[in-house]
């Protein structure tokens, strides 16, 4: 039978209408495209394994605010806690770890810059600490960042914390070189530096139990971003719209609470602005 050519137009016109809708309803999780972390039915996540409050592990578990966060926002994902995969990723390998795929995500005190944004999409801020100092207890000379002058400050690879004192600043601190903020807590304890400058959260966290103080002088605000493949928008979005969820359900106010309260800082509880996807 000759079917008629008018018809298999049609057919084929309808054919390509239903393969659309098949495909935009196959994009995953939240309507991400393939290969977003809105489209993963499980996630890798980066978290730091040393920063006590925020990302610590003991043995194979890891606990922190960073974490929690990020355990809320895979969950608002559609990924369960027992989908997800925690790995220690330090500063110095954030963005490598993102470009190669070892990580979907990262939630790790990732600091929302110009540069990384080059090379990485952030969602969020998911929380704006303040950059402070941390000196010995009986330190007496040091009451503001213009006292670093002369001091030895720590300089963990990959932050960009000791730039906001000697670069932004031009304040002549000698920066003395670690891998992680907490090999600069033995080497401040050991007299090998005078001050570790970074967020506030860092340090309130390695405050407890130490024989250290916070200075109480905070010069900037930081934005602590998560970290996505560079281009992954959808997931941006669905991140963003986790993140609204959890400030509005009073859930970040629970968590935050849970690991500062004591610390004294005054904690902030509503939506932080966000950068918008790029």
């Amino acid at each position: 039978m000759r079917i008629p050519r008018g018809r298999v137009r049609a057919g084929a016109a309808v054919f390509t209408a239903v393969a659309a809708v098949a495909a935009a309803a196959g994009c995953g999780i939240g309507g991400g495209e393939a290969g977003s972390v809105a489209a993963k039915r499980s996630l890798v996540i980066g978290v730091k394994a040393d920063q006590p409050g925020l990302g610590l592990r003991s043995g194979d578990t890891y606990t922190g605010f960073d974490v929690d966060v990020a355990v809320y926002i895979a969950g608002r994902l559609g990924v369960p806690r027992s989908r997800i995969t925690f790995r220690a990723t330090p500063s110095s390998i954030r963005e490598k770890s993102l470009r190669d795929g070892a990580v979907d995500m990262i939630v790790a005190t990732y600091s929302i810059t110009a540069k990384r944004k080059t090379q990485v999409t952030f969602a969020g801020p998911y929380y704006v600490p303040h950059q402070d100092t941390l000196v010995r207890a009986d330190d007496t000379t040091i009451r503001n960042v213009r006292d670093l002058a002369g001091k030895r400050l720590c300089e963990v690879t990959g932050s960009n914390s000791w730039r906001r004192v000697i670069e932004e600043r031009k304040i002549a601190a000698t920066p003395v070189r670690s891998p992680t903020y907490s090999r600069c807590m033995d080497m401040l304890a050991a007299g090998q530096i005078d001050a570790v400058s970074t967020d506030d959260l860092i340090l309130a966290g390695f405050a407890a139990d130490r024989p250290v103080k916070i200075i109480n002088a905070p010069f900037t605000d930081e934005k602590y971003g998560v970290g996505l493949r560079k281009g992954d928008l959808d997931g941006c979005e669905a991140v963003n719209r986790a993140i609204t969820q959890m400030y509005q359900s009073g859930h970040a106010a629970t968590l935050l609470n849970k690991w500062f309260r004591r610390s004294g800082l005054k904690l902030a509880t509503s939506v932080p602005q966000f950068e918008g996807c790029s």
